[in-house]
C-alpha cells in the first residue's frame, strides 16, 4: 500500500541530514523531467522578481512529490493542497491530477483499521486533505461536493476527545503538534462553502473552537489562530484580534521581513526535540528573515483587514520581491535537518499568496 511508504518518508527524512561525503547535493525535488536542485542559504538572488520561476517551482515541486512518493506531506503537497486552489483567479485552476491523488489518499485511508487510521500523522493527512478538497470548493468551483463532505465526515471521526487531531512531534512547524493540526481541520471547516454555518452547533466543532482559543503553544500558533479566525466567524474577537495583529508586527525584522525562529522557543516547537540544535546555530540570537514566516504574516495581517498599503506591509513586500532565489523559491532554514531544507516550499506558496493579497502577483500565463 502506497500510504506505507509515509513512514519510510520520514525515516528518510530522518537520517538524510546524517549522510556524510563530498558527492553533490541531491536535487531537493525530482521526477522523470522534473529536477529542482538542493535548496541553499548560498543560491543566487535573483536581480528581478520572477512570478513565473516561483509558480514552476510550486508547481513542479508538488507534482514530483505526489508522483515519487505517493503521500501527503504537509511539508510539500499538503500545503499545495491547502494553499494552491485560493490562487485561481490569478494562475488558472490547479491541475486535477493532484485533486484526484487526494480522493484517492482519502479511500486508502478509509480502508485502514481503525486503530491504525487514529495513529501517527494520519489525521493529519485526512486534515490537510480536508482543506484542499474544501479550498478547491471554495475556490475553484464555489460550491460544496461530495468528495469534501465524505472527507470532513472522516476527519471528525479521527478527531481525539479534546478537539484536535494525531500528529507526530518531532518535525517543525508542520509535524509538530496537535495544535498545528487543530488548526489545518479548523480551517477545512470554515473553508467548504456552507459548511460551518450549518454545522455550528456540532459537539466536534465546539471542541475544535475551544480547544483553538485555549491551547496555542507559542507565537507560532497564535499566528495560526488569527489566520483561522479571519476565516471563522466569531472564534475570536475583535479585541484579540488585534492583540494578535499586534503580537505579529513585534516579531518584524529590521529589514521589513520576519524569522519564523523567533515565533517559538526550541523547546516548545513539537517535544522539544530540536532544541539543543536551534540554539547552537549561529545566527540563534539575530535569525534571518525567510520567505515562510515573511510570507506567510503578510497573508495573515492581510486577511486580518490591515491595508496593502499600510508602511509596514509595504517594508515586506519589499523584502520578498529582492530576495527571490534563481530556482524561483525563497529561502527558509529547515529547523529540523540542513539537508533537504523542506520549509522552502512553504516558504514559496506563502510568499505568492502574499503578493496575490496586495495585488502585486501578475503572471503572464501564456508564457511556456
Amino acid at each position: 500500500m502506497k500510504l506505507a511508504r509515509i513512514l519510510l518518508t520520514f525515516f528518510f527524512l530522518g537520517t538524510a541530514a546524517a549522510e556524510k561525503g563530498d558527492e553533490a547535493p541531491k536535487p531537493q525535488y525530482e521526477w522523470e523531467q522534473i529536477s529542482i536542485p538542493a535548496a541553499s542559504a548560498l543560491e543566487t538572488v535573483l536581480e528581478q522578481f520572477s512570478p513565473q520561476r516561483a509558480v514552476a517551482y510550486m508547481e513542479d515541486g508538488a507534482l514530483a512529490w505526489t508522483r515519487k512518493r505517493e503521500c501527503i506531506a504537509c511539508h510539500t503537497n499538503g500545503t499545495y493542497f491547502v494553499t494552491r486552489p485560493a490562487l485561481t483567479g490569478t494562475l488558472g485552476r490547479p491541475p486535477a491530477e493532484l485533486r484526484e491523488f487526494v480522493i484517492d489518499e482519502l479511500d486508502e485511508l478509509r480502508a485502514m483499521e481503525p486503530e491504525k487510521l487514529r495513529s501517527s500523522v494520519r489525521p493529519t493527512q485526512v486534515a490537510y486533505a480536508a482543506q484542499g478538497l474544501a479550498e478547491w470548493d471554495s475556490h475553484v468551483t464555489g460550491e460544496l461536493s461530495r468528495e469534501t463532505r465524505e472527507a470532513l465526515d472522516l476527519m471528525l471521526q479521527l478527531q481525539d476527545p479534546e478537539g484536535a487531531w494525531s500528529n507526530i512531534d518531532t518535525w517543525p512547524p508542520f509535524e509538530s503538534s496537535r495544535y498545528q493540526s487543530a488548526t489545518v481541520g479548523a480551517m477545512a471547516m470554515a473553508a467548504a462553502p456552507g459548511w460551518l454555518a450549518a454545522n455550528t452547533d456540532q459537539e466536534a466543532v465546539r471542541k475544535t473552537r475551544e480547544y483553538l482559543r485555549t491551547r496555542a503553544p507559542h507565537d507560532y500558533g497564535h499566528l495560526l489562530l488569527l489566520w483561522v479566525s479571519t476565516r471563522w466567524p466569531g472564534l475570536l474577537d475583535e479585541e484579540k484580534q488585534q492583540e494578535l495583529v499586534e503580537m505579529i508586527w513585534g516579531h518584524q525584522r529590521e529589514d521589513g521581513g520576519w524569522s519564523i525562529r523567533t515565533f517559538a522557543t526550541p523547546e516548545t516547537w513539537g517535544r522539544g526535540n530540536r532544541a539543543e540544535k536551534l540554539r547552537a546555530e549561529d545566527d540563534f540570537e539575530n535569525p534571518a528573515s525567510d520567505g515562510h514566516q515573511t510570507g506567510l504574516c503578510v497573508l495573515v495581517l492581510r486577511q486580518a483587514g490591515v491595508p496593502a498599503d499600510d508602511p509596514r506591509i509595504q517594508r515586506a513586500l519589499d523584502w520578498l520581491l529582492s530576495n527571490q532565489r534563481e530556482s524561483g523559491r525563497w529561502w527558509t532554514r529547515s529547523l529540523n535537518t540542513d539537508k533537504f531544507h523542506f520549509i522552502t516550499y512553504s516558504g514559496t506558496c506563502y510568499p505568492l499568496l502574499a503578493l496575490d493579497s496586495c495585488g502585486r502577483l501578475a503572471v503572464d500565463r501564456t508564457t511556456p
